[in-house]
């Protein structure tokens, strides 16, 4: 049993405070309801340091689709008439990821005493983005908060599923790789020590690349911590530089520029920025915020660039196609055709949405085809691995068969 210290709201409107003993919280919402009440925020008193939920809460990860889930459900809430603060409360009680729920509890706490959703979302930076805070301002700036939360749930559910496609198309040759690399490593520490002893005891004339992939095994199985160790940091010097702005500079250049992932690469981008942006404009976010909180979405340096740009050019009074056009090399040429289009006509955000829905069903379509075109750049690959084994291993024999007759 815990203590719990609790503010609660009556049928009539009356706001009170008390304390109960309950197993967990959706005890005490029982207990608080039947005595014709709801909880408005609740606190664990003394031992939750020792608390696996005070853990559970602070270590537990939010989801992507978690956070769409509680866009969805609290946008129909409130289309439905409940007040924020019953809505959110409501939230709290369905939500079964413990950090998450946390945040409902504080988000709600802070709505009661005055602030504004956006301001109470902004305080938790990294669960909540840019973008997400901003659309839920322009929806309460504007009179049409459950249309906002409608609007950045589909975003972000739209923005989840790409990122499930491009990982699970990925996942097939990953596997391949690795085996691979393992199968190499087995052969290298059990096999060709044998055939290298075989080759010494004849006395056998070892061409350059047989001598390389001996010298290689010998280091392996001499030396296997060692090169355990130094791959892995070898590793980790990678994965840092490349968290550095050079380093990501270069590491997006050359996926742009990439065979096949190079052009899903654009249409991706072209998807998530027509989303973005068409999500903003229609919740009423003005040009020049929209473009900024764009960029921060669009996660390739590259493209970043472009939208930056973009937003330089409308602040000059230039029009936002304008800095699409001129990089076609980036951004597919129907994308800032399409946005000249939707300024012309007044429909920039329709036409934006467009966009999106267009290339997203243009990534889905590579993605499921993925596997089937990747197979033979692998099967060449792996070809020419064995190959170069084989003819290393083989060549020896030969020689030593051709002494032997």
């Amino acid at each position: 049993m815990a203590k719990f210290t609790y503010t609660a709201e009556r049928l009539g409107g009356e706001i009170y405070t008390g304390t109960a003993q309950a197993r967990d919280r959706f005890e005490l919402y029982t207990i608080v309801k039947r005595e014709g009440g709801h909880i408005v925020s609740v606190s664990e008193e003394g031992g939750h340091l020792l608390s696996i939920k005070y853990w559970n809460a602070k270590f537990t990860t939010v989801k992507e689709y978690d956070k769409v889930l509680f866009a969805r459900n609290l946008g129909a809430m409130l289309t439905a008439g409940l007040p924020l603060t019953r809505a959110l409360s409501v939230m709290e009680r369905q939500i079964r990821n413990p950090k998450l729920s946390s945040v409902m509890q504080q988000l709600s706490s802070d709505v009661r005493r005055g602030a504004t959703l956006h301001e109470a979302l902004a305080k938790f930076p990294r669960l909540f983005s840019d973008l997400f805070v901003a659309m839920v301002r322009a929806g309460e700036e504007g009179g049409g908060l459950p249309d906002a939360l409608s609007v950045v749930s589909e975003q972000m559910e739209r923005m989840h599923q790409l990122k499930k496609k491009i990982r699970g198309a990925l996942i097939y040759p990953s596997i391949i790789v690795i085996a691979i690399i393992g199968i190499g490593v087995l052969m290298m520490i059990y096999v060709v020590p044998t055939l290298a002893q075989t080759f010494e005891e004849m006395g056998a004339a070892l061409p350059a690349s047989t001598q390389f992939v001996i010298t290689l095994s010998n280091f392996l199985v001499e030396y296997t911590f060692l090169a355990v160790g130094g791959g892995i940091l070898l590793l980790g010097l990678l994965i840092a530089a490349l968290r550095t702005a050079p380093g990501k500079r270069v590491l997006d250049f050359t996926i742009i520029h990439m065979p096949l992932i190079g052009v899903m690469v654009r249409e991706v981008n072209a998807a998530r920025t027509s989303r973005t942006l068409s999500a903003l404009l229609s919740s009423g976010v003005d040009v020049l915020a929209s473009l900024e909180i764009t960029g921060q979405v669009v996660q390739n340096s590259y493209f970043r660039k472009v939208v930056k740009d973009a937003g330089g050019r409308v602040s000059k009074g230039e029009p936002l196609s304008a800095a699409f056009v001129q990089r076609e090399d980036l951004y597919p040429a129907f994308v800032g055709e399409m946005m000249a289009v939707g300024e012309e006509t007044g429909a920039l955000a329709e036409m934006l949405k467009r966009l999106a829905l267009y290339y997203e069903d243009e990534v889905d379509r590579k993605t499921k085809d993925m596997s089937t075109i990747i197979e033979p750049f692998l099967m060449v690959i792996i070809g020419a691995a064995v190959g170069f084994f084989a003819v290393s291993m083989i060549t020896p024999i030969y020689s030593l068969s051709s002494t032997i007759g």
